[in-house]
């Protein structure tokens, strides 16, 4: 062995050695958060680090960013080999890759054109940040030093890789290997090098060292930068809710008599899960650019909420760990000391955040177990919610109704309760809106007509329905709303429910994916697409206008981010025929929030502008004198947002139902 490798041997123990100690200090800090099993289904959790992760689909959202990290992410997949063939060469420094044959034309080639495409996407990193200033990137100075930092040893280790292998070319008289291919390379080699010149294996040398001191730098310099991400990412999305659990909330265990916390006060109250997410968030900023309370003016930033987290964990998380405490830590809390009430209740829990994250953080979790705390340890929220509680507790609605009224909307159209006849097939699931709101119950009454001109043979609650739970669990009463949830189920399970429609996509959503929480396990459908399924088997027939009616359609987020229903609201408008849909500039998983969800269509909006007049603005904007929903709190918030734009006389709000009931045969 030459003294070269005894010198890397003493580097490469020195610095991994520190890489585990720093990784293992770092993730100590998850040992403060409660447990919560996350191993289950560990296929589908591949498939998902192998779609968000090495496909980057999360990235590519953003076609520009996308790009730039997508190249930076393969050319270090790709490096990852010369990385190892520097390592080994510090144990051994005639090891290279020639034993591969065929393969490294492959490798070699790889290592080259993807040198170029990283050196081009770090340039444009830089011109997004300095020329364009894109407004998501953070801005700080600490931020902006550890991004340039970051891209800049990143550089580093591309320009050393190149200038390592042009060197070794030129040591070799400018040939390559049998099984080698090398195009940047070989040009870079004849520029700075020539046949009268012995300089190559100078070079050579210090581009290795340099090479290899700077990708050890790097990854022991990654857990104290904002891009430990580079570590945790993978591990987060293996760990993030699959599919079809990513926006349903976990219950509470409200009887265990030992809990002495619930919901989310401090740091240690989170999960472990939760804990990482602070660790894998890389700061870009992507679920604070698509916040609608963010866009108008609220203080919500769904980033600060997670940075946040980490920021206390940090502080805190050493001092849980020994048992001990220290005066400006330790008496102080997550809310209100590093999250502000009012930025929680901001949240319309739309869910944009967690769909646009790169590596899958569960903002609205968080959010929601924060105000949990909030209502019921604290007994600190907004005044109006103080009403919606008492109706749901004594109406069984958010609103102050008679629940005898309940099923007034559907006098003399005949329609049968399950008191009154259980051998229905279907239940229609009217929901508060579609029974007491004065401008939902038209809705339920077309969506009614329509199962009846198809035959359907279908039954109603009536006054045994009470409000679904939604409400009260995302505003944080859980205790309020399992009870109202274990009301119904066992109401429905009683009457030996299987099959539910709804026209609410908040009712919706609560008993397709959170019922089975507490034995309510139905085949929910929403009315977009029982609909759509009635017209594509002809059990209604439609007719068409002597005239085309230009419309838009409005993507509630319930229905769509949550639930993946986009097509079917569409595909049933446009079986019509004379319908022309013009879509809104930010539809379907990219569509804008009405603001009225996670509760906030019961509490006021006094900081910004109101979400509802952003959204309808941007509707408005298409041209459409039919703006169509399928959701009770969409059709409110849009339509007083037409009329705070005065287009109240030429621009109309209808649902789906009502649409089609207006053409059929």
């Amino acid at each position: 062995m030459e003294l070269k490798n005894f010198i890397f041997i003493a580097i490469f123990i020195g610095s991994f050695s520190l890489l585990v100690y720093s990784l293992k200090q770092k993730l100590s800090l998850l040992k403060i958060g409660k447990r919560e099993n996350r191993f289950e289904n560990k296929y589908e959790r591949v498939f998902n680090i192998i779609k968000i992760v090495f496909g980057q689909s999360k990235l590519l959202r953003d076609p520009a960013a996308g790009l730039i990290h997508f190249f930076i992410f393969w050319g270090f997949m790709f490096f990852t080999l010369a990385v190892l063939e520097g390592i080994i060469q510090g144990f051994y420094s005639k090891f290279n890759l020639m034993f591969l044959g065929k393969l490294n034309l492959l490798v070699s080639l790889s290592h080259d054109l993807f040198a170029v495409l990283v050196i081009a996407a770090i340039g444009f990193a830089f011109y997004r940040r300095y020329i364009l200033k894109v407004e998501r990137l953070p801005q700080g100075k600490d931020e902006k030093f550890d991004a340039n930092f970051i891209l800049l040893m990143i550089l580093t280790v591309v320009i050393t890789m190149l200038g390592q292998n042009s060197a070794h070319i030129a040591m070799n008289n400018f040939q390559l290997a049998e099984f080698e291919y090398r195009p940047v390379s070989m040009w870079l080699s004849s520029l700075f090098y020539s046949s009268s010149t012995n300089s190559a294996p100078f070079f050579y040398e210090l581009f290795w060292w340099w090479h290899i001191l700077v990708i050890f730098s790097f990854m022991n310099y990654l857990p104290y930068s904002k891009h430990f991400h580079v570590y945790t990412s993978i591990p987060n999305v293996f760990f993030s809710k699959l599919p079809n659990e990513k926006m349903v909330l976990k219950p509470l265990d409200l009887e265990d008599e030992e809990v002495e916390q619930f919901g989310v006060a401090d740091v240690e109250d989170l999960s472990w899960k939760q804990l990482l997410d602070g660790y894998a968030c890389t700061e870009c900023g992507r679920c604070t650019s698509v916040c609608p309370a963010a866009i108008t003016g609220k203080p919500l930033s769904p980033r600060e909420i997670i940075v946040n987290v980490r920021k206390r964990m940090e502080s805190k998380g050493p001092l849980v760990l020994k048992g001990v405490e220290k005066e400006g830590i330790t008496d102080k809390t997550l809310i209100h000391d590093f999250i502000k009430p009012d930025e929680l209740w901001a949240c319309t829990t739309c869910g944009a955040c967690m769909y646009e994250c790169p590596v899958t953080i569960e903002h609205v979790d968080t959010i929601v177990d924060m105000r949990q705390n909030l209502v019921l340890m604290e007994s600190k929220f907004p005044a109006e919610m103080n009403t919606v509680f008492k109706n749901l507790e004594t109406n069984f609605s958010p609103w102050a109704f008679n629940q005898q009224d309940r099923a007034n909307w559907a006098e003399g159209m005949d329609i049968k309760t399950l008191a009154e006849d259980s051998d229905g097939e279907i239940l229609f699931w009217v929901g508060c809106s579609g029974s007491f709101d004065t401008r939902y119950q038209k809705v339920s009454q077309a969506f009614a007509e329509i199962m009846q001109k198809a035959g359907v043979d279908f039954r109603i609650l009536g006054t045994e329905e009470k409000c679904n739970g939604d409400t009260a669990r995302r505003l944080g009463n859980e205790y309020l709303a399992q009870t109202l949830m274990q009301e119904n189920i066992e109401k429905m399970n009683n009457y030996g429910v299987k099959k539910i429609v709804t026209a609410c996509p908040h009712c919706f959503n609560s008993m397709k994916n959170e019922y089975p929480q507490f034995g309510g396990k139905y085949e929910v459908l929403h009315h977009t697409k029982f609909i759509d399924n009635l017209i594509k088997t002809n059990k209604i027939t439609l007719k068409k206008d002597d005239i085309v009616h230009k419309m838009t359609y409005h993507d509630s987020c319930y229905l769509g981010r949550y639930n993946s229903i986009y097509d079917e609201p569409r595909n049933a408008l446009e079986s019509i025929g004379t319908i022309e849909i013009t879509e809104p500039e930010r539809t379907k998983d990219e569509g804008f929030c009405c603001g009225a969800g996670g509760g906030r269509m019961f509490l006021e909006e006094d900081i910004g502008t109101r979400i509802n007049e952003e959204r309808t603005k941007e509707l408005l904007k298409t041209g459409a004198k039919t703006i169509a929903s399928a959701c009770p709190f969409c059709m409110t918030m849009i339509n007083d947002g037409i009329k705070a734009e005065e287009k109240n006389e030429e621009v109309v709000v209808k649902d789906i139902a009502e649409i089609i009931v207006e053409h059929l045969k």
